[in-house]
């Protein structure tokens, strides 16, 4: 069937959103997914992911746009049981503070009045960073997305926390001769907290740690040496069928093989203008094995659109 449109672009309101098919297994939203769940690991990165585990190091995963770098935190998660994973993403104007902890001092004090300390930890949430290094009898599992993109300084000031494995807090430092236990707001999505001793938080298992690389920078020696490395390759044609099964829940049909064969040609072109990543691929799969399809040039077309680069090259 050719009339797959929802949206015709003809002014008429129609209730034709009422069709709309199910949600691809990866974009649905009303309930939680386990992203780890469909990944597909590579000897390499489980006989490094076994390393971190047993060394107590963080893993830096170096690839390109769609080869699983962020999914296999998730994975290590959900094999191993260890609950939420925590994501740091990472920006220009991220510093390490943004990542241990944040304090509302000017809300405390419009609320409470400059000298009433007693509820101080309602103005103090950690981060990422600082929950995972939250004593627990298992690790936690840390994300710290696109590592490549920060300030020059930060690979440096994550140092002496991946040795020492603490950090304190000064503001509940200060407090705590009348306050030793200041109970405060965590990064997991529940709002858990947690009951600080004394200002400073030191884990008791380092948590398993995935700092992710597009490549786009070098880090200085002193951090590399405290990481594992690991390289994510571009799946090849084998792992793409492995991906695309995995994800849509069935065999890899003739259409979803002739559009496997199409994106690796693309991608391979020695003349190419950027990279492709493994989801637009899924997303193309989706789309022409529906009950309703687009045919002919208009299923060219759409595959066309959703095969560019990851570049603005062809959006001219």
């Amino acid at each position: 069937m050719n009339d797959w449109k929802i949206f015709k672009g003809t002014k008429e309101p129609h209730d034709d959103i009422d069709s709309l098919p199910a949600a691809p297994s990866w974009r649905k939203f009303d309930q939680k997914q386990d992203r780890g769940a469909t990944f597909q690991a590579r000897k390499e990165a489980i006989d490094l992911v076994n390393a971190a585990l047993y060394l107590r190091r963080p893993l830096l995963v170096t690839g390109k746009p769609g080869t699983g770098k962020t999914s296999l935190a998730y994975a290590v998660a959900h094999e191993l049981k260890l609950g939420e994973v925590l994501t740091w993403s990472i920006t220009t104007r991220t510093t390490l503070k943004d990542g241990l902890y944040s304090y509302d001092a000017i809300g405390r004090l419009q609320e409470q009045g400059k000298d009433n300390l007693e509820n101080i930890g309602k103005y103090i949430r950690l981060g990422p960073l600082g929950t995972a290094l939250l004593p627990s009898t298992r690790p936690r599992a840390l994300l710290i997305d696109e590592i490549d993109k920060s300030d020059i300084d930060l690979p440096n000031d994550l140092l002496h926390i991946f040795e020492e494995g603490e950090f304190l807090i000064p503001e509940l430092q200060r407090v705590a001769q009348n306050y030793p236990q200041i109970t405060v707001s965590t990064a997991y999505s529940d709002d858990a907290t947690f009951e600080i001793q004394q200002g400073r938080i030191r884990c008791t298992s380092f948590p398993f740690v995935v700092l992710t690389s597009n490549g786009e920078r070098d880090f200085p020696p002193p951090f590399l040496r405290r990481c594992l490395r690991l390289n994510m390759p571009e799946p090849d044609r084998s792992a793409l069928e492995k991906i695309v099964t995995a994800h849509l829940g069935k065999e890899v049909s003739e259409q979803a093989k002739v559009l496997i064969k199409e994106f690796l040609s693309k991608r391979e072109d020695p003349n190419r203008q950027g990279d492709l990543a493994t989801d637009q691929l899924l997303n193309a799969i989706y789309l022409v094995t529906q009950e309703r399809v687009p045919i002919g040039t208009e299923r060219e077309d759409l595959v066309k659109y959703l095969f560019k680069y990851l570049t603005s090259a062809e959006d001219g």
